[in-house]
């Protein structure tokens, strides 16, 4: 399947792979720390030059150097400590500091580069406890290990002591059970007036039960029945539904009672999604490169602009090549960060430009809908004049631009896949504290035809606000979409995942499609819409279970040609086409007992599911927008009740949305869970949700058997199910923002 990946371990050579073959998983507890106690002095452990420990009442301190700036700059470790694959451990110390919330990463992991940390934390001794005791699962062998604490980071010296440090091999693994709460699972943020109400109650019953619904002072508004669904397959579950559609009063923290349980709280009104639909497109600004993020704009979100070529950053300006790969060098600064890692990457800024510019563009062509002005998103660009989504968007847009490579050049016109770092860094690291090497990755026809789709569109809809920029963009997407059709076949390395996603992508026809649908959306020719016609994608069911993504872009063009004003011929069969998909989608969500559009073959949750769902929504919107049929705005809005609570969970994957909600997203800047010093996600974040394949430690560690839904972790380590990205907020800003339309 095509993925994404943000973490990759080293695989073990074949001198480490010798090393481990004594250490079988499962055995005996094994003290693998040396002089953990302390009571013979401080050898084996050591520090870095500026500090110095030393063992004082049977404990180890030091005195650590204020002005430093990150926690490895000042570190206590101790190495040659062997780790087995597989083999579960228990890691505790007991640890004190002067006062003054200072925070410790204390880890496992390499004692060798790329240094991967297997396991951390980051408690803040003498305020969060004195001891502490974890157990993990070690992804990897090696006998170069590392147990180490790293203290660094702080303005102001402190002294830091640490004993009982121990880690015990053959640890009986903790099981994990997630705190799903009550049982009756609703939508936390709010269900609109006049728009579906829908709950699901876990229970053991087989026959209907009594449900209530409540004010906040606990008088009931509402009664009625549950109807039993049986057992829902995405969870496990035996469920029953509940509707309280008909109630249609606004109030404010209303709860649902049945079967002995009430629900989390939550509002019946529009003020909420309003919200929503402003925070899910301001959560850019605080991912842009190149730029220092404010903080009157971002209140506790402010930092230094990342890769700008300040020391440490080596900088966007004047980015080389991969070895052998070209001989000229870039200025690609600017743009978005992709996700929860420094890299930047076409394939997926194109989806997500288009996403957005097509959130923007419904409003033209949409009666009822709200039009996106000046001045709502509060960035720097606020008060120009020009719509702040174009004003956000055009960051991204610039940045691709960038990417294509030069007139005279091999390949000129195509589009590099992807800018990002030589090596993975660690979490937590703010962009401008990024030390590493970057490059520039080999042009793909994928990247190419992203980069010509998102920039004719571009060209229709900044054409009114500038002109020269318009024509820019046309300029540069004709340039792409001919060195496209002339190097068809030019695709990503599948294993180019060092540093950055590989996104990898070897059937090109979809993002031919949406090219060249884009191109005479915006100019009328005839050459595009033969392009479009002949293609074998403008004919295809585009509308499967998983719907549209990054790699899976024909619906893009599909959208688009059912909605933006053109003369194509048989436009009347493309909008029916689209209506197909959103009835396919429709059944399948009044199938759900959850009520979600959203049910991947053989109940295996892809990577980013959450927004999946969400584009599948999408969709119903669009054929709402089409037909005016209410069965479609309602399933669309219905669609929003699984992201926002109404889940096997009972959490929202959505930032600040939600009595408990995600907020610990794979990010190495929006870091919090890693140091109280760094925020956690803004407000409007969508984490990718459940994911089947668990590919990252920590999900694999507690997620093994998983069943769909239960395939989660917020956990920021949780990188395969847990992260957050830009394609990803796109399609909750999307839907967000068709919401709030509903009034």
């Amino acid at each position: 399947m095509k993925r994404r990946s943000t973490v990759v371990l080293v695989p073990l050579t074949a001198l480490l792979a010798a090393a481990l073959t004594a250490l079988p998983a499962g055995a005996e507890e094994t003290e693998q720390v040396r002089n953990g106690t302390f009571d013979n002095g401080t050898e084996p452990w050591w520090t870095t030059a500026n500090t110095a420990a030393t063992a004082a009442d049977g404990r180890l301190c030091a005195d650590v150097p204020g002005g430093t700036t990150n926690r490895w700059d000042v570190i206590i470790g101790q190495n040659d400590i062997p780790l087995a694959a597989g083999e579960t451990y228990r890691f505790s110390f007991s640890a004190s500091g002067t006062p003054g919330g200072h925070t410790v990463r204390a880890l496992v992991g390499l004692a060798v580069e790329p240094y991967d940390a297997y396991y951390e934390v980051s408690p803040q001794p003498s305020v969060s406890g004195d001891s502490y005791s974890y157990t993990f699962t070690a992804p990897a062998g090696t006998a170069q290990g590392q147990v180490a604490f790293q203290v660094g980071g702080s303005a102001e010296p402190w002294r830091f002591c640490v004993d009982d440090v121990s880690l015990l091999g053959g640890a009986q693994p903790e099981p994990y059970e997630p705190d799903t709460g009550p049982r009756v699972r609703v939508n936390q943020v709010g269900y609109l007036p006049s728009g579906p109400k829908n709950a699901t109650l876990v229970t053991d019953a087989t026959t209907a039960l009594p449900w209530q619904l409540k004010a906040a002072d606990g008088t009931v508004l509402a009664r009625g029945t549950s109807v039993p669904r049986g057992t829902d397959v995405s969870s496990g579950q035996n469920v029953h539904s509940i509707d309280f559609g008909r109630y249609t009063k606004r109030g404010t923290g209303l709860t649902l009672v049945a079967d002995g349980e009430t629900s989390r709280p939550f509002d019946l009104g529009t003020d909420a999604y309003q919200r929503l639909r402003t925070d899910a497109a301001k959560y850019y600004y605080t991912q842009r490169s190149g730029l220092a993020v404010r903080d009157d704009l971002r209140p506790g979100y402010a930092r230094p602009a990342g890769h700008v070529g300040v020391a440490p950053n080596q900088g966007d300006t004047d980015v080389p090549c991969q070895p052998g790969v070209c001989d000229y060098t870039l200025d690609v600064s600017g743009g978005w960060y992709d996700a929860g890692d420094h890299g930047k990457y076409v394939v997926n800024g194109g989806i997500s430009v288009w996403e957005l510019l097509s959130t923007y563009e419904r409003a033209l062509h949409t009666r009822g809908a709200e039009p996106f002005g000046d001045g709502g998103l509060a960035i720097p660009e606020s008060g120009n004049q020009v719509p702040d989504l174009l004003d956000e968007v055009r960051w991204e847009l610039d940045f691709l631009l960038r990417m294509q490579v030069p007139a005279g050049q091999p390949l000129a016109g195509m589009a590099h896949h992807k800018i990002h770092d030589a090596n993975w860094t660690g979490l937590p690291l703010l962009p401008g504290d990024d030390p590493q090497r970057r490059e520039l990755h080999p042009p793909t026809t994928a990247a190419t035809l992203n980069l010509a789709a998102a920039a004719a569109q571009a060209a229709r809809l900044y054409r009114p606000y500038d002109r020269a920029f318009a024509a820019r963009a046309l300029k540069a997407a004709r340039s792409a979409w001919a060195a496209a059709l002339a190097h068809p076949d030019v695709y990503a390395d599948e294993n180019d995942g060092i540093g950055g996603g590989a996104y990898p992508d070897r059937d090109v026809r979809d993002e031919f499609y949406w090219a060249a649908a884009e191109l005479y959306l915006t100019t009328g020719e005839k050459d595009f819409q033969d392009h479009v016609l002949a293609s074998p994608v403008h004919t295809a069911d585009l509308f499967g279970p998983l719907g549209f993504d990054w790699a899976r872009t024909g619906a893009a063009a599909r959208l688009d040609l059912a909605t933006v004003p053109s003369r194509l011929p048989g436009r009347d069969a493309v909008r029916r086409s689209v209506v197909q998909g959103a009835d396919g989608y429709l059944a399948t969500l009044n199938a759900h007992p959850y009520g979600m559009p959203y049910a991947p073959a053989n109940n295996v949750y892809d990577w980013g599911s959450s927004h999946q769902v969400l584009n599948n929504a999408v969709v119903l919107a669009t054929a709402h927008d089409l037909t005016g049929a209410a069965k479609y705005r309602d399933g669309a809005v219905q669609s929003m009740d699984y992201v926002l609570g109404r889940n096997a969970l009972n959490i929202s994957y959505v930032t600040g949305y939600g009595e408990v909600a995600a907020h610990n997203q794979h990010s190495r800047w929006y870091a919090h869970q890693l140091d109280p010093a760094l925020p956690e996600p803004p407000a409007g974040t969508l984490s990718g949700g459940p994911n089947s394949s668990i590919q990252d430690p920590v999900a694999q560690a507690k997620l093994q058997g998983c069943v769909g839904q239960f395939c989660y972790l917020d956990d920021i380590q949780s990188w395969s199910t847990n992260e957050t990205t830009i394609n990803w907020n796109a399609a909750l800003a999307r839907m967000a923002a068709f919401v709030a339309d509903q009034h």
